[in-house]
């Protein structure tokens, strides 16, 4: 799923604070770039988190309806309102890494071939599907 959320950056005294109004998010950055990328990640896991629990994610709402000066941190420093892209199925790519097991049908002979030559199936399997779904590695 890709959508663009708002979000209120306040900038205190050392770090940026942000609130993400649609999905009761706080968190805060050392500056004003990685106060969005933690607001993107912190996004991304709850979008992720909403859909593997069946629930409804939230819509993003109109800027324009929004009061920043209702914010969370208001009282904290100036607040301005930015959108925050997302992209939560590739936010999933990046942080499931975990491996499955699947059988595979070789021909024996094949099998024998690849044995003697010392070659690890599974991850010529890996690379030749990767290659054909014309993915990249994660890790």
């Amino acid at each position: 799923m890709r959508n663009v959320y708002p979000v209120f950056l306040t900038k205190a005294d050392d770090v940026v604070l942000v609130e993400v109004p649609d999905l009761e998010i706080l968190t805060e950055g050392k500056d004003m770039s990685d106060a969005i990328e933690m607001a993107r990640d912190a996004i991304e896991l709850k979008c992720v988190s909403l859909e593997d629990a069946g629930s409804v994610i939230p819509q993003p709402s109109d800027i324009s309806a929004l009061d920043i000066s209702a914010g969370t941190f208001a009282e904290e420093g100036e607040s301005v309102i930015s959108l925050v892209d997302i992209d939560s199925t590739e936010y999933r790519r990046k942080i499931d890494t975990k491996t499955v097991r699947r059988n595979v049908a070789l021909p024996s002979w094949l099998n024998y071939e690849a044995e003697r030559a010392g070659i690890n199936v599974s991850r010529v399997l890996q690379e030749a599907l990767m290659s054909t779904l014309h993915l990249e590695r994660r890790i």
